[in-house]
């Protein structure tokens, strides 16, 4: 009999990551690459163990992702969402828990578009009176 897999999806700014629960011993695979590999910085690697953290469920499942789109801090926070909303389809008790660390909420916080006439979003190019 196969094994019994949890699938959900995260997002943050402009990342998607397809995350896959598969009970086994912890192990953490990014786009096919190794945790450590994909996540050089450690403050990232702290973020995505979040939920894991918070429920006790370290050591428990291996977590498979697939990561697309954005840059490295917008994947770890998809990744992260997408794990806790994987852990709920585990088991419905956790939400409560990982409900309060504000895991569960897609964080709305995009990028704001550059406007012409200005050197960026918001910054205005340099006012010359002469």
């Amino acid at each position: 009999m196969a094994a019994i897999k949890y699938n959900s999806t995260g997002r943050r700014k402009r990342s998607i990551a397809r995350v896959t629960l598969v009970p086994g011993k912890g192990t953490i695979t990014i786009n096919e690459k190794e945790f450590e590999t994909y996540f050089p910085r450690e403050t990232l690697r702290m973020i995505i163990r979040q939920p894991l953290n918070v429920t006790g469920m370290v050591g428990r499942y291996d977590v498979v992702a697939k990561v697309i789109g954005g840059g490295l801090s917008g994947q770890a926070g998809a990744l992260r969402h997408g794990i806790a909303r994987a852990l709920v389809t585990v088991d419905a008790d956790l939400k409560p828990k990982l409900k309060k660390e504000g895991l569960l909420t897609r964080d709305p916080r995009e990028v704001e578009r550059k406007k012409y006439g200005q050197k960026g979003a918001r910054r205005r190019f340099q006012f010359s009176k002469r």
